[in-house]
């Protein structure tokens, strides 16, 4: 796994650019500037208006606004970049930072294809510079908590996740053919893999489209996964099902061999012991409280990619990681487009075929052919 060349000292707060001043970026903003860790440098966004309208918003008129990182980052001194563009962007601009020497931290998706996510792991490498993904929900303490939980239930076997919001987004979203797993269910496949500390061996995915759906696409899904170890893990969801709302990150079920986990997705989670550990009474329900750390959400991801920059640690949502929880994603489509089972070795190896085929960076394509296959990549 690749970190930036060099450690940014503690003495100073990280100069950093941020780019895309749209409603994602407006939020980031906020974090950035409430933040004694970074200083926002500059804005960058196609449109230079509206930039330049957001910062005054911000109160920030004195923030350089441009349309080129490149630009922006010689003329601030920038130290790093957030990427908050749309998917469609992100691998033109990280690619862009990371080989003008600059590390990023951007929102997911990584990329919207393995295939794309793939060359912007090999870029990091072939560049020398971070490259993390933003999952912000992996940055909740009541997850952390309910990790340590399942950590105490003995072996695991089972996990699952129900998802039941009834957004009305309006825009691409009501368009798109799978809304929910390509936009959202990333989210849980995410925790899921942190939550287990387990990786994706296959999956059956079946989605379908309630007759009242206010989307074009399947709505609803639901996902088997085969983890590493036969834990299997089951996505429950649907984006048009209103009414008695699960949270935004679902709720949530685990089972092991000396008991269960639970978790809402917003207060503090449970378990429930058959053999307790010693000092626990039998059959006691435990509750936790939240623990403080570098914050939750988008401030928890800002936070963790400014200790990898001080101190060199390896980031949770370091590219190469985060490229299975894509993988997740589109195996799952793949499977509900085709009927069938899907492995995920397949969608990588395909991806990184398709990934040597197209590059057209020669130092990028130069660490892609290094690798020989995609899990050897993913395992650097």
């Amino acid at each position: 796994m690749t970190l930036s060349k060099q450690l940014i000292g503690q003495a100073d707060p990280i100069r950093v650019i941020l780019v895309g001043a749209g409603l994602m970026g407006r939020n980031w903003l906020r974090v950035l500037t409430a933040s004694p860790d970074v200083e926002v440098v500059g804005l960058v966004d196609l449109d230079v208006d509206l930039a330049r309208r957001v910062l005054k918003e911000a109160d920030l008129e004195q923030v350089v606004a441009g349309p080129s990182v490149i630009d922006l980052a010689g003329a601030t001194g920038a130290q790093a970049v957030i990427n908050v563009t749309v998917p469609v962007a992100h691998h033109a601009i990280n690619t862009e930072a990371l080989f003008g020497g600059l590390p990023v931290v951007c929102e997911k998706p990584i990329a919207p294809t393995v295939s794309q996510a793939l060359s912007l792991a090999a870029a990091a490498e072939a560049s020398e510079q971070l490259l993390m993904t933003s999952q912000s929900r992996r940055y909740y303490d009541n997850l952390t908590l309910f990790r340590q939980q399942v950590r105490s239930i003995g072996e695991v076997g089972i996990a699952t996740t129900e998802f039941f919001k009834g957004p009305h987004f309006g825009g691409f979203r009501e368009e798109m053919a799978h809304p929910l797993l390509v936009d959202m269910a990333i989210h849980a496949f995410d925790a899921a893999r942190y939550l287990l500390d387990a990786d994706p061996v296959s999956v059956y995915c079946e989605t379908f489209n309630p007759s009242w759906s206010w989307y074009d696409g399947d709505a609803a899904t639901t996902a088997m996964f085969e983890l590493a170890g036969g834990i299997r893990y089951i996505y429950n969801g649907s984006w048009c099902s209103s009414g008695l709302e699960s949270s935004w990150n679902g709720s949530w079920r685990v089972s092991g061999s000396n008991g269960s986990a639970t978790w809402d997705g917003d207060n503090a989670p449970n378990v429930q012991f058959v053999e307790p550990p010693e000092g626990e009474q039998p059959d006691q329900d435990r509750t936790h409280a939240g623990q403080g750390g570098g914050g939750e959400e988008i401030a928890g991801s800002l936070a963790e990619f400014v200790d990898a920059l001080r101190t060199g640690r390896v980031p949770s949502g370091e590219v190469h990681s985060n490229v299975l929880s894509l993988a997740m994603v589109e195996a799952a489509v793949l499977s509900a487009e085709s009927g069938q089972r899907v492995f995920i070795d397949r969608v990588l190896e395909d991806a990184y075929a398709e990934a040597v085929v197209t590059e057209e960076h020669p130092q990028v394509l130069g660490a892609l052919k290094a690798w020989g296959s995609a899990r050897a990549g993913m395992s650097r």
